[in-house]
């Protein structure tokens, strides 16, 4: 616009204009959360992974606990996703489970490192100086319990235990697994745990 007789310029925005999926973004950055954890992966190497300058990467995302956050929601709401289509399948609860589990474990011991469940790995160790973190992972597994829920809901098995309780132990079992998948723990020992402990939670 004008001012007086001479031409003000507009401020140009900072950054590169959103020319991204977002989705993308956050997959290519999990992979260095995986690797480094929260406090280690530099912002250099988030936006080498992101493919975005610093300033396009603060303009969508926020900071670095902000841009972890978007990853660890991006992740849980695919999972989640992942788990209903598997457990709301015809097939008897036992195997819908085996299914899930053999899954999280391909995922957990995929090569060359190991990377365990990104939550119980690197959003735990956050948790106590991030309490941010450690309430969006906590939304995230709480989600995960309510997916093993309603497969026990639709499921042939005694009411009792509850869906909720089954859901609770589906879970921690599922947790357990990817720690121990991130201390180097053979897929093969892996699924030998989770089918042991199929029959105690549809007991």
């Amino acid at each position: 616009m004008r001012n007086g007789t001479k031409i003000a310029k507009e401020p140009r925005p900072r950054g590169r204009p959103r020319g991204f999926i977002t989705s993308e973004v956050l997959e290519r950055v999990r992979d260095v959360f995986l690797a480094k954890g929260f406090a280690a992966a530099s912002l250099d190497e988030l936006c080498a992974a992101a493919g975005l300058n610093r300033p396009s990467l603060y303009a969508a995302f926020g900071d670095k606990e902000q841009l972890y956050i978007s990853m660890l929601r991006h992740i849980g709401q695919g999972s989640v996703e992942a788990m209903d289509a598997i457990l709301s399948g015809p097939d008897p609860i036992e195997r819908r489970l085996g299914r899930l589990y053999k899954g999280a474990i391909d995922i957990y011991t995929r090569p060359p490192n190991p990377p365990g469940c990104i939550i119980v790995g690197t959003a735990t160790v956050e948790a106590t100086s991030h309490p941010a973190i450690g309430a969006a992972a906590n939304q995230i597994l709480a989600s995960f319990e309510k997916a093993f829920e309603r497969g026990f809901i639709a499921s042939h098995l005694q009411p009792a235990p509850s869906p909720a309780e089954r859901a609770s132990m589906a879970a921690a079992i599922l947790t357990a697994t990817g720690i121990r998948a991130r201390l180097g723990v053979p897929a093969a020992d892996l699924r030998a745990f989770t089918k042991s402990m199929i029959p105690v939670i549809c007991r």
